[in-house]
């Protein structure tokens, strides 16, 4: 069985947008045995979109559309799938029920063209949105399935997972596919494959995916049979072995970010953290403060991005900064002792460096960058080379950070 999705939005086409439903659509259904076969993304035009949905139920057996249901005049998803089907549209009156207890909810007026939210192809059933005002639709073509979904994934996620999937396993015969994950932390995908390629060639009954992101690299293992009763036996000795092999840079075996793998530990061991940050410019307080519950173990941080915050706040001394340079060993260690002593934490965590586009010399390019670790009895740090642009810097400072205080809590070195 294999499915397509359609992303709606002259956005996605022109103004820098990604279209990110899409990823987290495809690693649902993998889950259950559905492949994304084709893609697509389409601009806001009622012809435009018909003909794209036309095309995928030519040759797919369930199409998701997304994005394209707002109350706008050039949210006119629901028009072109009218057409598309070749049925007629009509005002639901429980949408615009449900649209109005919203409204009254967040002590709001409706406004009128909310009611184009209203507007149904006819036959589809309304799937209700919990979180924003745009519902989403379920139609049956024959044997094909369409569902046409909210674009905010916030809206669009919960929909998937409560609502769309429990529909797909009651009109289609699916077995969900056992699956593991691992997240590998500070190996660069290449040597990461070169690695492991060995090892997981050895598995052909499982699907492995390695999806790359600044600092993390996540795995999946797929088991691709309709027969299970292998299936955990595999899996575990697949990813037994890859851990084996990989040792401390298994950062995780969930479905986690750097922050919440690192939060888990630092709870465990009962201790509290604070940061200092120049270059990543509170990135990490705002990945680790995206973690519910993160306040049992962070208690705050410092952005001393000028030299005068580092010296007046933190203590840095004005020598060093002179004589070694902002970006520099001592401090770093500096910025994280002055952190752990200014919020009174067990740990002190900080990061210096160059992110670019300008600033880098002979000696220290762009992408130079220091960590810095103070605790009890101990101090600190790290020089690393962060490649890419100024944003890739920036995030790969933030993960490579946590994630050497990931392996000092592990080994204390």
């Amino acid at each position: 069985m294999h499915s397509e999705i359609i992303a709606v939005g002259s956005e996605l086409l022109s103004f820098g947008r990604i279209d990110t439903n899409s990823v987290y659509i495809s690693s649902r259904l993998a889950e259950l045995g559905i492949s994304v076969r084709y893609k697509q993304v389409v601009g806001d035009r009622i012809e435009d979109i018909s003909q794209a949905i036309s095309l995928a139920m030519s040759r797919s057996q369930i199409v998701f559309i997304t994005g394209g249901l707002g109350p706008t005049n050039d949210d006119i998803t629901r028009e072109g799938v009218a057409a598309a089907l070749s049925r007629v549209m009509k005002e639901d009156d429980q949408v615009i029920r449900d649209m109005e207890i919203l409204y009254r909810k967040w002590n709001r007026s409706m406004s009128e063209n909310n009611r184009r939210q209203a507007m149904v192809p006819e036959g589809a059933l309304v799937i209700p949105n919990l979180n924003g005002t745009a519902p989403g639709l379920f139609l049956q073509e024959d044997e094909k399935l369409v569902f046409v979904l909210p674009g905010p994934p916030r809206e669009l996620n919960p929909m998937v997972e409560d609502q769309v999937l429990p529909l797909i396993k009651k009109f289609k015969s699916v077995a969900e596919r056992p699956s593991r994950i691992l997240k590998i932390a500070s190996v660069a995908e290449s040597a990461l494959d070169a690695r492991i390629e060995g090892i997981y060639k050895g598995y052909p009954d499982v699907d492995t995916t390695i999806l790359s992101s600044p600092g993390v690299i996540s795995l999946y293992f797929t088991w691709r049979l309709d027969s299970l009763d292998q299936a955990e036996t595999c899996l575990d000795d697949l990813t037994g072995r890859i851990k084996a092999e990989l040792g401390l840079s298994v950062l995780t075996d969930r479905e986690e970010e750097m922050a919440a793998a690192l939060g888990r530990l630092l709870k465990e061991k009962g201790l509290t953290l604070a940061l200092a940050e120049s270059c990543t410019g509170g990135l990490i307080c705002k990945m680790l403060t995206d973690v519910p519950g993160s306040s049992e173990y962070f208690l705050g941080g410092v952005v001393s991005y000028s030299n005068a915050t580092k010296e007046k706040v933190l203590g840095v001394s004005p020598g060093d900064l002179k004589e070694h340079g902002a970006v520099s060993a001592s401090v770093a260690e500096q910025m994280a002792l002055g952190a752990r002593q200014y919020l009174d934490a067990d740990i002190g965590l900080s990061v210096t460096g160059i992110a670019g586009p300008g600033g880098g010399t002979e000696e220290k390019p762009v992408g130079t960058v220091f960590i810095g670790l103070s605790a009890t009895e101990t101090c600190l740090s790290w020089k690393v080379q962060a490649l890419g642009g100024r944003d890739i810097v920036r995030q790969r400072s933030a993960n490579q950070a946590l994630d050497r205080l990931r392996i000092w809590l592990l080994t204390g070195k």
